[in-house]
């Protein structure tokens, strides 16, 4: 067992933040009073993203 690779996992938080993004961008077009809100969503979704990955899933790694 001392000769085997340890498996170091493969850190996706990228995913989250395409969602992320790709949702608050979905919403600003659902709004579309004018490209102005997409980009506003968009922002508020990586946010949004941000705040998941940094504070609500690190607690998840240590259970």
């Amino acid at each position: 067992m001392k000769h085997h690779p340890k498996a170091e996992k493969e850190n996706l938080d990228y995913v989250y933040y395409l969602v992320g993004i790709l949702s608050g961008l979905f919403v600003g077009v659902v709004i579309a009073v004018s490209i102005t809100w997409v980009i506003v969503g968009g922002i508020l979704g990586f946010l949004s993203a941000a705040f998941f990955v940094n504070v609500l899933a690190k607690s998840s790694e240590k259970a």
